[in-house]
């Protein structure tokens, strides 16, 4: 469970109402926890085990496999192997490598956690990936295979396709962040380039029974995106794929491998990623046990009970964070004119997730930009602040999950000699509100939702 005192930067412990907004993004996070999400849609009853709307026999089973990465595989491998108990057979999960511990692996060593790299997958990621597939290689009609998928888990699971190298899947992996390339985007990518995304994985463990449990981090929870869709039927083609390479132009500044693939996909040289009613998917069973929306709905309810006159305004927010930012902006100086779309005091939530086009070698995430940009147009503006919040912990490649800004935020960066302006321009969020002291830093929070974003006017 996360403790609200993890999330009060200088200003909220500050501010009046600081630990109130503490405890309510905090309440969103402890929603999502992932080993309370897989037990409410995962349980044992002697010989059965109910998992969503399906009963699955376990006498029926000579072998019960686990197998996931993603952020939250930790709880998830933990609260699965604690209601299996002796009929977990062996499994693999991928974790962040920050996540990692001893204390993890059960001591008779039947499931077992291994680090890999994220966003960028590494050798780490590889290695541990052809474990699980050399164990799903093993599984026959009469085994069950619990696959455990979470945000993070197309980076930290990768098996790239013959004649493509890892080194390939970071240039391309790299180019398509820095670009702003949404996860819909990239994924469609992978999941051509890849041999356990896109179905794979339900591939290689055909003919065994299918059961994965997935902690949703796209918006709108579409399953073939998820950690691109490593059980699930792929609507995309290679088409697509050499589509969005030619939407950020980049066809000419990516490896020749993987262009030499997309080109064999287009002539019908190598088949398509397996679509809806191929074979493979008839013991396969997909279910969602949390996402963005939860949380936000988690929040909804603590914002209410917190006093304040409480709006979801949407899950879906994605574009361009700067963009996205002086929007949220316009909410709440809306609200502090004219009292609309909610009275004061009030609290708008917002969930999805952003992208940032790289124009400069700073520091920083998409949640720190969001803020940044909204802080000269909040200036000046009393009772109002704006947080924002990657429910993973981890904004971009720094140890923030986000930040607060309220209207004294461009004055005090003035007087610090801070150029907010310089800061958007250069990507620099990060140090900005570093010498503030208003970057969130949770740690990791094992879970992994998407992002929120929460607008206050008291």
């Amino acid at each position: 469970m996360i403790a609200p005192q993890r999330l009060l930067s200088v200003t909220l412990r500050s501010a009046p109402w600081g630990e109130r907004v503490a405890r309510i993004m905090a309440a969103a996070l402890n929603a999502v926890e992932p080993a309370a999400a897989v037990r409410r849609h995962m349980r044992r009853d002697d010989h059965s085990l109910i998992i969503g709307d399906r009963t699955y026999d376990l006498r029926a089973y000579d072998h019960v496999f686990v197998v996931g990465a993603g952020k939250a595989g930790a709880p998830m491998g933990r609260a699965v192997a604690d209601l299996l108990g002796d009929r977990l057979t062996a499994g693999v999960v991928i974790v962040k490598a920050d996540d990692v511990s001893p204390a993890l692996t059960d001591a008779d060593q039947r499931l077992v956690y291994l680090p890999a790299r994220h966003p960028l997958p590494d050798a780490r990621g590889l290695a541990a990936t052809q474990r699980i597939a050399a164990l799903l290689a093993s599984a026959g009609k009469r085994d069950l295979v619990l696959a455990l998928i979470s945000g993070g888990g197309s980076a930290l699971m990768a098996l790239p396709a013959p004649g493509i190298g890892l080194d390939d899947m970071q240039a391309l992996t790299q180019a398509l962040l820095a670009c702003g390339a949404s996860i819909d985007e990239i994924n469609c990518l992978r999941k051509h380039l890849d041999l356990i995304k896109g179905g794979g994985l339900a591939r290689l463990a055909a003919p065994a029974g299918v059961a994965t449990l997935i902690l949703s981090d796209v918006v709108g929870s579409p399953l073939d995106v998820i950690a691109s869709g490593p059980t699930v039927a792929d609507s995309t083609t290679f088409a697509d794929a050499d589509a969005i390479l030619e939407r950020y132009a980049l066809r000419e500044h990516i490896p020749a491998t993987i262009r030499s693939r997309l080109v064999a996909g287009l002539r019908g040289e190598i088949a398509e990623t397996p679509e809806a009613g191929d074979p493979i998917f008839a013991r396969v069973q997909n279910v969602v046990i949390g996402d963005n929306a939860q949380a936000a709905q988690a929040a909804l309810a603590a914002a209410h009970a917190e006093g304040f006159n409480a709006l979801l305004l949407t899950t879906y927010a994605q574009g361009e964070a700067r963009v996205v930012g002086r929007f949220l902006a316009a909410v709440l100086r809306e609200i502090a004119n004219s009292e609309h779309p909610v009275a004061r005091p009030a609290c708008v939530i917002v969930g999805g997730e952003t992208t940032v086009t790289v124009r400069g070698d700073g520091r920083g995430g998409r949640n720190q930009e969001l803020a940044l940009a909204a802080a000269r147009d909040l200036a000046g503006l009393p009772g109002v602040a704006l947080a924002t919040l990657a429910t993973d912990g981890g904004d971009g490649p720094t140890d923030a999950a986000g930040a607060v800004v309220t209207d004294a935020t461009l004055r005090r960066g003035e007087e610090l000699g801070l150029d907010l302006d310089h800061a958007l321009a250069n990507n620099d969020a990060y140090p900005y509100f570093a010498a503030l002291g208003d970057l969130l830093k949770t740690g990791p929070t094992d879970t992994n939702v998407n992002d929120l974003a929460f607008g206050f006017v008291v």
